[in-house]
């Protein structure tokens, strides 16, 4: 029981709430341990709170699941977990998360809260509207980002909300592109939602998402406050963010990968190792521009 519950709290996609920690790497604070402490803290309140969404998602969409040729195996469709069983578990890993958000400060736990009740609507009804449901997952990205700046008592650039909205997008339509594939009828059979897209629709969609997220973050390292106040060395990650970006769309629609962005990730040796030298540059931009007593 506790093996098929853990599966069912999606430990892989954890990876997500890694953007929590954008506000203490961009705020320098990851030299300051007690910044780091709550910022980890507030990371992991996330787990508990996106895996009591994932459960409570699975328990809606049980019975569609179990017609789905991958996801008919997940624990809840395949009866291996019962459904008493995933709430008794996701109840107390959402009230875990809340108690852990509110433990950090007031306005955190109100984060916690909003993040919460989106996704739970989401299940219930918005990922049923077309382009809403994209949109409200990336609206659930933008406040991860929220909660790790209020988590470390940092302003947030509205750079970081841009550039976190709109690879959040492009991600969830690259997602839904997958799911639709070449046969949206099929799709449709089993996530009656994907009838409202095309796959030449979300085609579209995800070059103006990967366009308007690779202008963003161009513009974000090029602007004159980004260059007084962060560094003026940021431009040099541009590379790697363009990078990434074509190469994630080229394992979109070459190799059919999409569907779920953290495998994506962990399975590609060359977006991962551009995700870690965009990381890895970042940090050392931000340390060299701290120690020269900029930003």
């Amino acid at each position: 029981m506790i093996k098929v519950i853990l599966i069912s709290m999606r430990p892989r996609q954890w990876l997500k709430n890694g953007f929590v920690l954008a506000a203490l790497v961009f705020s320098r604070g990851f030299v300051d341990s007690s910044k780091v402490g709550r910022a980890l803290w507030t990371m992991a309140v996330f787990c508990c709170l996106s895996s009591a969404v994932y459960i409570f998602n699975d328990v809606v969409d049980r019975r569609r699941d179990a017609r789905h040729p991958r996801k008919q195996g997940r624990p809840i469709a395949s009866g291996l977990l019962p459904v008493p069983s995933a709430l008794a578990a996701a109840v107390p890993l959402a009230a875990a998360g809340l108690a852990g958000a509110f433990l950090v400060s007031w306005t955190v736990g109100l984060a916690g809260s909003a993040y919460l009740v989106l996704m739970l609507l989401y299940s219930l009804i918005l990922s049923r509207i077309a382009i809403v449901d994209v949109l409200v997952i990336a609206l659930g990205f933008i406040l991860r980002v929220l909660a790790g700046g209020l988590a470390v008592g940092v302003g947030i650039s509205n750079w970081l909300y841009l550039c976190t909205f709109l690879l959040a997008l492009f991600l969830a339509l690259g997602k839904r592109r997958r799911e639709v594939g070449d046969r949206p009828e099929a799709a449709s059979g089993t996530r009656p939602q994907l009838s409202l897209y095309t796959g030449s629709l979300l085609d579209q969609m995800i070059s103006i998402a990967a366009a308007a997220t690779l202008m963003a973050y161009a513009l974000y390292t090029l602007d004159g406050r980004t260059r007084a106040e962060v560094s003026p060395l940021m431009f040099l990650t541009l590379p790697l963010v363009v990078y990434g970006l074509l190469r994630y769309v080229f394992l979109l629609q070459c190799r059919g990968a999409g569907e779920e962005p953290e495998r994506v990730l962990l399975s590609d040796p060359a977006l991962l190792g551009t995700v870690a030298l965009w990381v890895g540059a970042v940090v050392v931009i931000l340390s060299v521009a701290g120690a020269g007593g900029g930003g």
